[in-house]
C-alpha cells in the first residue's frame, strides 16, 4: 500500500471534485487490453482488487492506478527474422534487398511476431488530496508522472494542478542542513547524501555513513551543493528529498507500523486502513517539508 516515491504536483486546497464526479470523468480513459497488432495500452483501472470503480476514496482522500500493458518484443529478435527473410530473398532474387524494402520487411516482420508477444503489465499508483492540495504520484520518473498529469489535463476540464514549487532554494537548504548538521524541526538528516558540482561534472555521494561536518564543508568549498539527502521526519518515515523537490525511498518507521497495528478484518478493512494511513502520514509530511523550505509558491 505504501507509496514508495513521490513526484508532487500542488492542487488547490479544498478543490470539490468528488470522487464519483472524477471517476465518471476518468471513464473514457479506462484501461483495456490492446489489440494483436498494437505495442503499448494505457488506462485507468480500479485502484484495489476486485473492485469496479476507477477512484477509491476513503474520507476526502482519492487514489487511483494508471496501467501500462506492453507487449515484449525483443528487438533482437525481430532483426535475426529479418537477416533470414533478407537472405531468402536474395537467394530468390539474385540479389540484397535496399534499404527500403528492408525497412518494410521489418515493418511486416513485426506485426506477424507481435500477436504472440507476452504482455507486461504494471501500475503507476496516483493519490489526490483534495483538502491539503496535493497530487502524488508514486514514481521516479518524471516522464510516467508527466504523463499522469497530462491524461488529467485531458479527462478535466479546467484541471487546477500545477507542479508543486517553494520559494526557497532547495539544493541551497539541503546544503546549509548537510553543512550543520542540523535539519529542520521534526527532521534528522540521516547517512546518505549527494553532492554535485554546480557544472555538474564532479558528484560525491556518500552512503550508510556518517556525514563528517569537515568532509561537507571542504566540499561546499570547492563549489559543490547538495542534490540528494536522506531525511528522517518525527521518527515515523524516512525518505531521500532530492534537489528536484522529488521524495524517494519512502519507508515507514517501526513507530508508525506499531501504531498502526496488524489490522484483522478482511481485505476491503485493511485496504481502507491502510489507505487511510498512508494519505494522512504523508500528507503530514508534505507539509511540513514545503514548510521547512519558505512554504508554497504561489
Amino acid at each position: 500500500m505504501w507509496f514508495r516515491n513521490l513526484i508532487v504536483y500542488s492542487v488547490p486546497a479544498g478543490w470539490d471534485l468528488s470522487p464519483e464526479a472524477l471517476a465518471e470523468l476518468l471513464a473514457p480513459q479506462a484501461f483495456a487490453p490492446g489489440s494483436s497488432i498494437e505495442e503499448l495500452s494505457v488506462g485507468w483501472v480500479p485502484p484495489k482488487e476486485g473492485d469496479t470503480a476507477l477512484v477509491y476514496a476513503v474520507g476526502r482522500q482519492m487514489l487511483l492506478t494508471l496501467r501500462h500493458e506492453k507487449k515484449l518484443l525483443p528487438a533482437k529478435v525481430i532483426a535475426q527474422v529479418v537477416k533470414q527473410r533478407a537472405e531468402k530473398l536474395e537467394e530468390e532474387e539474385g540479389f540484397k534487398p535496399g534499404r527500403k524494402r528492408l525497412k518494410e520487411l521489418k515493418e511486416l516482420v513485426r506485426d506477424e511476431l507481435l500477436p504472440r508477444a507476452f504482455s507486461l503489465s504494471s501500475d503507476t499508483r496516483v493519490w489526490i488530496d483534495p483538502v491539503h492540495g496535493w497530487l502524488a504520484v508514486d514514481t521516479g520518473s518524471a516522464n510516467k508522472a508527466g504523463e499522469v498529469f497530462t491524461l488529467l489535463v485531458k479527462a478535466i476540464d479546467g484541471f487546477p494542478g500545477k507542479s508543486l514549487k517553494v520559494t526557497a532554494s532547495v539544493p541551497g537548504e539541503m546544503t546549509a542542513w548537510l553543512s550543520t548538521g542540523e535539519a529542520p524541526a521534526g527532521f534528522t538528516v540521516d547517512q546518505d547524501a549527494e553532492l554535485k558540482a554546480r557544472d555538474g561534472k564532479a558528484t560525491v555521494r556518500f552512503a550508510n555513513q556518517s556525514l563528517e561536518l569537515d568532509d561537507v564543508a571542504r566540499h561546499t568549498k570547492a563549489g559543490k551543493h547538495c542534490t540528494k539527502l536522506a531525511l528522517t521526519w518525527a521518527s515515523r518515515i524516512s525518505f531521500l528529498l532530492t534537489d528536484k523537490l522529488e521524495i524517494k525511498r519512502i519507508r515507514a518507521l517501526d513507530i508508525l507500523k506499531e501504531a498502526g497495528g496488524n489490522t484483522e478484518g478482511d481485505a476491503d478493512e485493511r485496504f481502507t486502513a491502510d489507505a487511510m494511513l498512508m494519505t494522512g502520514e504523508l500528507a503530514k509530511l508534505l507539509e511540513e517539508v514545503v514548510e521547512a523550505l519558505g512554504g508554497r509558491q504561489v
